[in-house]
């Protein structure tokens, strides 16, 4: 009966919002979906995933400016980000099912900007990602600067991902003066972030 009150909510949903909804999610796995948020941004988190095709299919409606993806197979990283960059994600995982290799990807992600089929990432965008690989960061935030640099913003590009692993790492910038610019901030000391986890 449960079961059946569920996948009613979810039809009227669509029907309400013409967007499809995929089967509702566990609160087990809207719990893990929502991992890498701040506490305060994890209720009103969207959920969704993308199917074969690259099509988006929502798992939880939100009610503010964030969306997740549970954790991929593939990389085991639990991600959220801006709802504002959604349309650039949406391109990437079209492009990615129709077979094309990262490079290809990231250049007509590139074209679609300059041409404004999409928008171009706003400063300060934040992506939010958690695994819980021993071998990778458990808990990163990462905040888009497109096109700075170390000078304009005093910061440093030594990586610190071998700290980070060890619970000690400091912000530190990639791909500087770049549209892909950003910022590597690893979240330690949170029973989270643990290392002993």
């Amino acid at each position: 009966m449960k079961t059946l009150i569920t996948l009613a909510g979810a039809l009227a949903l669509v029907c309400m919002t013409g967007t499809p909804v995929a089967r509702a999610q566990s609160a087990d796995e809207i719990a893990k979906a929502v991992l890498p948020l701040p506490a305060d941004l994890q209720a009103g988190a969207a959920i969704y995933t993308y199917d074969e095709k690259g099509d988006r299919k929502v798992q939880r409606e939100g009610t503010n400016q964030v969306e997740c993806m549970p954790k991929d197979a593939k990389d085991g990283f639990t991600r959220c980000y801006s709802k504002a960059t959604a349309d650039r994600r949406d391109l990437t995982a079209r492009l990615k099912a129709q077979g094309k290799d990262d490079k290809e990807v990231s250049a007509m992600v590139a074209a679609a900007v300059k041409d404004g089929k999409i928008k171009p990432p706003q400063i300060g965008s934040m992506t939010y990602r958690y695994s819980d690989d021993p071998k990778r960061i458990k808990l990163l935030w990462v905040i888009s600067v497109p096109n700075q640099t170390p000078e304009t913003l005093g910061i440093s590009t030594g990586s610190q991902r071998d700290a980070g692993l060890k619970g000690h790492g400091m912000p530190w910038m990639m791909l500087p003066g770049t549209p892909g610019a950003h910022i590597m901030i690893p979240i330690n000391n949170t029973p989270l972030s643990s290392t002993d986890k």
